[in-house]
């Protein structure tokens, strides 16, 4: 994170989205805030505040994925959740809450998944020791004749070398392993396993004894079930779980999409669980809240928060004051041009017809997209959006996929060939569709 400055965090994501620089110049601020807190003597890191971020813009102009890509630019846990299907705490559905137990959950893993790595290489040559004592097991009574132990010495280098070789991968051996099956409990609860303050697996893992299990596998198998289990033992989870909370608490990004969908007028006929309840429980979150996680308590203050919606119906106006005032930052996204689409097909990395073009060459089939095709498709996905919804890029997948339908159900019998589309192809197969607005509606 040292080196990402908020130009290079924006030149990273115009490898990924076009367009939209005001909304990556405001997440590479956002970003570069973080990095800059941490640099803050103590007494003053903690009363820097993040500057949370709305994003306003219809679907498919790329909202989702700039939160996405920042997260795996900084290397930062990132939850991406959907408010419509929060409701109010004391109703059936999930509690606001669930997204920081569920933020640090993805921490842990991706804390634990590091040190894993980082223990590997030492996990591999435990795991190797272990097989060695499978193919010659070691002997109960010490050994007096040193000629003897030379010769098992001399025999357990040789095996060595040949599971280093790959000569004995296929060989059986009969391997104990641990039984990890706990006990099935289903609990039904309004808001969750996690609300009870019960690590149910823990409890289980003490009261009952440790089972483990005898089976058969080829060496190349148990390799990977004994390097597994040796990292597991090397592993202190109690240091994972630290930095993991560490993490969340100083780095963590939570995207909260379709806010729009809880922003609206008051209800006037009962309790609006889903909407201004939603509201009222996600602001403690935003403001800065200690959550009880089955980890232990993970504090909110510090976590970055972006919010997205399209705002057709209701304004960011309608959210209540105080969650307002909690969005300081607000990014309206523009609508994606024809321009804009002709540059989604072809410029990112993982650009559409590269995709495609990737896919094919599998079946061995060569496909080029000609220039005037690759114009004539971004043409009738901005017509199409203008005719019906507009879906922003996402009508690029529907028309692209429509296009290659044909193409990708024969590829398998047609190994070996090159197709070359053209503007006039793209026509031949789409203008019926496009030109129709009912069939559109339902085929495009």
């Amino acid at each position: 994170m040292d080196a990402l400055t908020p130009k290079q965090v924006v030149k990273e994501l115009d490898k990924y989205i076009i367009g939209q620089s005001n909304a990556k110049k405001s997440v590479a601020i956002a970003l570069r805030n973080r990095w800059r807190r941490q640099k803050l003597p103590l007494e003053l890191r903690d009363e820097v505040a993040p500057k949370n971020i709305i994003m306003i813009g219809p679907t498919g102009i790329g909202k989702t994925e700039i939160a996405r890509r920042l997260a795996r630019l900084a290397q930062v846990p990132f939850l991406k959740v959907e408010a419509s299907k929060y409701t109010e705490v004391g109703y059936v559905g999930r509690d606001v809450e669930s997204m920081i137990r569920d933020l640090t959950d993805l921490a842990v893993k991706m804390v634990k998944d590091s040190e894993t790595n980082r223990v590997e290489i030492k996990a591999s040559e435990l795991a190797e020791e272990r097989l060695l004592d499978l193919l010659l097991p070691p002997t109960k009574n010490k050994i007096n004749d040193k000629e003897k132990e030379a010769q098992i010495k001399r025999t357990r280098e040789k095996l060595r070398l040949k599971l280093t070789d790959g000569k004995l991968d296929n060989r059986m051996v009969d391997l104990e392993t641990k039984n990890n099956i706990m006990p099935m409990v289903e609990i039904f609860s309004s808001s969750g396993i996690e609300e009870m303050g019960i690590n149910f697996h823990d409890m289980f893992s003490k009261m009952m004894p440790k089972q483990s299990k005898k089976r058969k596998a080829a060496i190349k198998e148990a390799r990977r079930i004994l390097t597994q289990e040796e990292a597991e033992r090397l592993l202190n989870m109690d240091e994972i779980i630290r930095t993991a909370i560490s993490k969340v608490e100083n780095s963590g990004i939570v995207f909260i999409d379709e806010l729009d969908k809880v922003a609206g007028a008051k209800s006037q006929s009962g309790p609006d669980v889903s909407r201004e309840g939603v509201q009222r429980d996600i602001l403690p979150i935003v403001e800065g809240t200690t959550v009880a996680t089955k980890y232990g308590m993970v504090k909110t203050d510090h976590i970055l928060f972006i919010a997205a919606g399209a705002f057709h119906v209701s304004k960011p106006s309608d959210l209540i004051p105080e969650l307002q005032g909690r969005f300081p930052i607000r990014v309206e996204l523009s609508s994606l041009s024809e321009n804009d689409f002709v540059k989604i097909l072809t410029q990112p990395r993982n650009a559409l017809i590269k995709q495609y073009t990737a896919l094919l060459k599998t079946e061995n089939v060569k496909i080029e997209f000609k220039k005037d095709a690759i114009r004539e498709i971004a043409s009738m996905a901005f017509k199409v959006n203008h005719a019906t919804e507009n879906i922003g890029a996402r009508r690029l997948y529907t028309i692209v996929e429509k296009l290659l339908e044909d193409i990708s159900f024969n590829a398998p019998e047609e190994s070996g060939k090159k197709i070359s589309i053209n503007a006039a192809y793209v026509k031949k197969k789409l203008e019926g569709f496009v030109e129709d607005i009912d069939i559109t509606r339902y085929i495009l």
